[in-house]
C-alpha cells in the first residue's frame, strides 16, 4: 500500500508541476534543440541596453548576452518589450531570459530565478535643483507638493512610494519619457539608477541638470530565468562566471561605463 500511495503522490505532484502557468521543465532541451536563446530586453535603458541611430541594439547587457550566446553555441534573438512586461513574458514562456537592468529583489526572486549579479547599481536622483540632487538623507526629499517621476514597476518607483510618501509619484513606461518630463518642468526630480542619471547629464549638458553621485541604495542587477529549469540556471551561471573570471565582463563594463564615447552612436 505504501509504495502504491507514494507512486500516486509522485504522479500527482508531477502533473501539478507540468500544469503550472509558465512552467517549462525542459527549457534547456528546447533551447538546445532550436539553437536559439530568446532574450527579453526593454531597449531603452542606456548604457545597459538601447538602440543606435540605425535601430540596432547596443549596450553592456547586449554585449554580455551575445558573449554568453557565443560561448554556449547559441544564436541570440532579442525580444523587445516594455520594462513592466518583461517578467510576465518570462513567466508565460515567451522569452528564455530577461536582461534589462533588473535588480535582484526578494519579491522578484519569489517569481523567477536570477543569475548574477553582473553589475551593481543604485537609486539616484536627477534634478534641475542642485539642492535636491545634493540631498544625502532621503528623508529630506519627503516633501509634500513635490513630484518625483520613476519607471513603472521599478525599484525606484518602490523607493519613492515607501520612502517619500508625502510627495507625488508619477510613473512612466520608459526613461526617455521621464527625463523629458523633468526637462519640461513636469517633475521636480527623476528617481532612477545612477547610470541613467549620469547618462542624462552627458546627453543634456546645457539643461542645468544635477545628479547625485552617491546612490541611496545598493542594487545588484541579475539575469532573470524561469524557476522551473535548474539546468538552464546552472548553464547560464557557469558561463557568466567564466566571463567574469576571464576578465571579459570587466572589459565590457569599461567599454560602456568608463566614458560616454558611445553617445555618438545614439539617435
Amino acid at each position: 500500500m505504501v509504495p502504491l500511495l507514494l507512486a500516486a503522490l509522485l504522479a500527482l505532484s508531477g502533473c501539478a508541476k507540468n500544469d503550472a502557468p509558465g512552467a517549462d521543465a525542459t527549457a534547456l532541451k528546447r533551447i538546445l534543440a532550436s539553437g536559439e536563446l530568446r532574450v527579453g530586453v526593454s531597449a531603452d535603458l542606456p548604457p545597459l541596453n538601447m538602440k543606435d541611430r540605425n535601430g540596432k541594439l547596443i549596450g553592456l547587457e547586449i554585449d554580455l548576452v551575445e558573449a554568453l550566446g557565443e560561448a554556449m553555441g547559441l544564436r541570440v534573438r532579442f525580444v523587445e518589450k516594455r520594462f513592466s512586461e518583461l517578467l510576465p513574458a518570462l513567466e508565460r514562456g515567451e522569452v528564455d531570459l530577461v536582461v534589462a537592468g533588473l535588480t535582484i529583489t526578494p519579491e522578484r526572486n519569489s517569481r523567477v530565478a536570477f543569475v548574477g549579479p553582473y553589475f551593481i547599481s543604485g537609486t539616484s536622483i536627477l534634478s534641475k535643483s542642485e539642492e535636491i540632487a545634493n540631498v544625502r538623507d532621503p528623508g529630506n526629499l519627503n516633501v509634500a507638493g513635490r513630484t518625483y517621476v520613476a519607471l513603472e514597476r521599478s525599484t525606484s518607483a518602490r523607493f519613492v512610494a515607501d520612502k517619500l510618501p508625502k510627495a507625488t509619484l508619477v510613473t512612466v513606461p520608459d526613461y526617455e519619457t521621464g527625463i523629458q518630463l523633468l526637462l519640461d518642468d513636469g517633475a521636480d526630480a527623476l528617481v532612477a539608477d545612477y547610470q541613467v542619471c549620469n547618462l542624462a547629464l552627458w546627453r543634456n549638458p546645457e539643461a542645468g541638470l544635477h545628479a547625485m553621485m552617491t546612490p541611496f541604495t545598493t542594487e545588484p542587477l541579475g539575469i532573470a530565468l524561469p524557476p522551473s529549469d535548474p539546468l538552464l540556471l546552472n548553464l547560464v551561471s557557469n558561463y557568466l562566471n567564466t566571463l567574469e573570471n576571464t576578465g571579459q565582463l570587466a572589459q565590457l563594463k569599461a567599454k560602456w561605463l568608463s566614458d560616454g564615447s558611445w553617445l555618438s552612436e545614439l539617435p
